[in-house]
C-alpha cells in the first residue's frame, strides 16, 4: 500500500468500522451503506479525493448475503492516491443513499446503478433509466436476468441457421 494512503486509510476504518481489503496494488475499504455519505464527506473534506472516478457494482447472485457490492473509485488528484469503497447490499432490493449531495457526478452513476442492477439509490434527485428506453422490463446487469440470443453461425451448423434466416421473397 502507498505510504501516504495508509494514515488515510487506517482513520477511515477506525472512525467507520470498515474493513481494508487489498489485491493486487489496489486499496479497498468495505463501508457499510449507513456510512457511506459520511465516509465520502470525510475523504472529500479532510482527504482531498476530490473525484468520484468510476461508481457500478458487482452482482454475487445465487448468493444473497450479500448479492451485490456498489464499488466506488474515488481519487485524490492533489496527491495522486486512488481509493475504492465497496458497500455490500444484500437480496433482490438493494437500497443505499445517494452520495450526489458529495459528488455531483454521482447522479449519472446511480442512475446507472438503477438501471442497470436495479439498486434503489434513496434521496436521489432523478432516480430514472438512463441507458434502457423508459419503458424496459427488468434490470440487464443482474445475473439472474433472461438472455435472449441468436446461435452463432459456424461452419458445422451452417444449414440449420441458414434455414431459419428471413430472407426476401421474390
Amino acid at each position: 500500500m502507498d505510504e501516504k494512503l495508509q494514515p488515510i486509510v487506517d482513520e477511515i476504518v477506525d472512525r467507520f468500522d470498515g474493513l481494508l481489503s487489498e489485491f493486487r496494488g489496489d486499496v479497498s475499504l468495505i463501508i457499510q451503506p449507513e456510512h457511506i455519505v459520511e465516509v465520502g464527506r470525510t475523504l472529500k473534506g479532510e482527504f482531498e479525493f476530490d473525484l468520484l472516478s468510476e461508481e457500478t457494482a458487482v452482482d454475487y447472485w445465487p448468493q444473497e448475503d450479500p448479492r451485490f457490492h456498489v464499488v466506488y473509485g474515488l481519487r485524490s488528484l492533489s496527491k495522486n492516491l486512488i481509493l475504492f469503497l465497496r458497500v455490500p447490499l444484500n437480496g433482490n432490493v438493494p437500497v443505499l443513499p445517494s452520495l450526489v449531495e458529495v459528488y455531483r457526478n454521482a447522479d449519472w452513476f446511480e442512475r446507472e446503478l438503477w438501471d442497470m442492477f436495479g439498486i434503489r439509490v434513496k434521496g436521489h434527485p432523478d432516480l430514472r433509466r438512463i441507458l434502457m428506453p423508459y419503458d424496459w422490463e427488468g434490470h440487464p446487469l443482474r445475473k439472474d436476468y433472461p438472455l435472449g440470443y441468436e446461435e452463432v453461425q459456424f461452419t458445422f451448423n451452417f444449414q440449420e441457421i441458414d434455414a431459419r434466416k428471413p430472407y426476401a421473397k421474390e
